[in-house]
């Protein structure tokens, strides 16, 4: 059964616990659960427990500002065990928060799970912030989170933070709670303004001053002390002004990890896709083009036989950039040749998929964000331009007089298959509008094919329809030309063109 927050009204004694040492994040979810609460008649307590009380000049203005009733407790009374402890941006039993006994405990959380969970728990661990979570699970209450202005303050400020100012978001859903609250600029800018210190101020001078560089791939390597990851942000924008740096990377070593933040400046290497290359397989990282960030996790690097010292993390950060500028290749649609003498032709199978009229959507010239899984994309509405829908969700634009070459409409209802249900924004109003009551089914029929050849390094592909952001593939993916245009190359999953594709014959 779906969790919801209405189930936790079936109790009376509510404590709710964020982690020690909070930060915005879980000051925000433990304000919006408090206020749901409050307003379905419960009095529920919010408390965060650890050595010492919040001191950072932003949190306690917004702790301030905002009203968000928090106190800070040591201990509770030896025998009080509350009837239902809700734990939020946190995880019962982790070491990062105070454990407290009680008759029934609940979990709401976007972090990976970390133990065994309680049957009721919610997380969401490819969400960039809890308050995220919140934005949802109140939403589907019918909660109205901008009713509040505080509240929706709050988890708009509790999501930037968690993010590194928006720069490491990768979940839609996170990206409707930016684009959608209603939020109180002044206290925005307000908490903003005060979240350096004279000493944070200092690392990210002394950061600076020990920076390598790598003129060839015009990049830039810095490692900071221990700080604020957005000191990290900091250092990293200062970097990229510099003329002859187009990506950076700046990293600080932690306790239980290294946290980087990424930047680029030109097209062909979104900071991204980069934050992500980086910190695989020893933890994540994403965000969006310009900005990114991630986490590699101690426990992970020293699983895989690399000592936590200064030295060796310098040498695995270093190598992998290296290795993501000598591996990748960049492919540019109207300027690339395949040489299709040497490459196997396919067919498309005959498959049940989606598709919409562009202008079902908005007028002919609007420009609409594509909101995917995969992060988002801009296009202008075209009279021919149609939205297709694929085996897995995915979502890809294509023309008219290629999709009638391809595809067959039937009289049968669409049903999507994917995770998150698409939708598109208008760029000019932030309205957001679902695809979903506009789609319709259709069938593939093969059409002319296409030619391809599997990959066996990285390539970014800039398709015809967007100039401005590459599509990424890995080894193992498919590089495609159709073929009744060469020009028009793609990159195609390897999962979905397995599932999708044979041979011609």
């Amino acid at each position: 059964m779906a969790f919801t927050l209405s189930a936790l009204t079936a109790y009376d004694d509510i404590l709710i616990q964020c982690h020690d040492n909070p930060d915005a994040d879980a000051l925000a979810s433990g304000m919006a659960l408090h206020r749901y609460l409050t307003g379905r008649g419960k009095h529920p307590r919010f408390v965060y427990s650890g050595r010492n009380a919040v001191t950072k000049s932003n949190l306690r203005m917004m702790i301030s500002n905002l009203q968000i009733p928090v106190e800070h407790v040591t201990e509770l009374p030896p025998d009080y065990r509350p009837e239902l402890l809700v734990t939020v941006d946190c995880q019962y039993g982790e070491s990062n928060v105070t454990r407290f006994p009680a008759q029934h405990v609940a979990v709401i959380d976007h972090h990976q799970v970390s133990g065994e969970l309680p049957a009721m728990n919610e997380v969401r661990s490819n969400y960039g912030s809890c308050s995220t979570v919140f934005y949802e699970l109140l939403s589907g209450e019918g909660f109205d989170v901008n009713a509040d202005e505080d509240l929706s303050t709050a988890l708009y400020y509790g999501l930037m933070t968690d993010t590194g100012g928006f720069a490491e978001i990768s979940h839609p859903a996170d990206r409707d709670l930016r684009d959608m609250a209603k939020f109180r600029q002044s206290d925005i800018v307000l908490f903003k303004n005060a979240n350096l210190s004279k000493e944070e101020l200092t690392i990210a001078g002394d950061a600076l001053k020990h920076a390598h560089f790598d003129e060839e791939a015009a990049f830039a390597i810095v490692e900071a002390k221990p700080c604020d990851p957005n000191i990290l942000g900091l250092i990293s924008d200062m970097l990229l002004e510099v003329d002859s740096i187009s990506t950076c990377l700046v990293y600080s070593m932690l306790p239980f990890g290294v946290k980087i933040s990424v930047r680029s400046c030109v097209k062909e290497t979104r900071a991204s896709e980069l934050a992500a290359f980086l910190t695989s397989g020893l933890g994540g990282g994403g965000g969006h083009l310009v900005k990114a960030g991630g986490m590699l996790k101690k426990d992970l690097i020293v699983r895989a036989g690399i000592p936590y010292t200064q030295e060796a993390v310098a040498e695995l950060l270093e190598g992998r950039m290296r290795t993501y500028y000598r591996e990748s290749e960049i492919l540019y649609a109207g300027q690339h040749r395949e040489d299709l003498a040497a490459l196997a032709r396919y067919r498309k199978k005959e498959l049940d998929l989606g598709y919409v009229e562009a202008t079902d959507l908005a007028p002919e010239g609007t420009v609409i964000t594509i909101r995917t899984l995969e992060g988002d994309v801009d296009v202008p509405v075209r009279a021919d331009m149609v939205i297709m829908l694929g085996i897995d969700g995915e979502i890809y634009p294509t023309n008219r007089t290629k999709f009638k070459a391809n595809n067959v409409p039937t009289d049968t209802a669409y049903v999507f298959p994917g995770e998150y249900a698409p939708v598109v924004i208008h760029v000019e109003t932030g309205d957001r509008i679902e695809l979903l009551p506009h789609a319709r089914a259709c069938r593939s029929m093969g059409g002319a094919g296409i030619y391809a050849r599997q990959l066996d390094h990285r390539v970014k592909v800039f398709t015809a329809w967007d100039t401005e952001k590459y599509y990424l593939g890995t080894p193992g993916d498919f590089l495609a030309t159709r073929a009744d245009d060469p020009s028009d190359i793609y990159i195609i999953e390897k999962s979905v063109f397995e599932r999708s594709y044979e041979p011609a014959v």
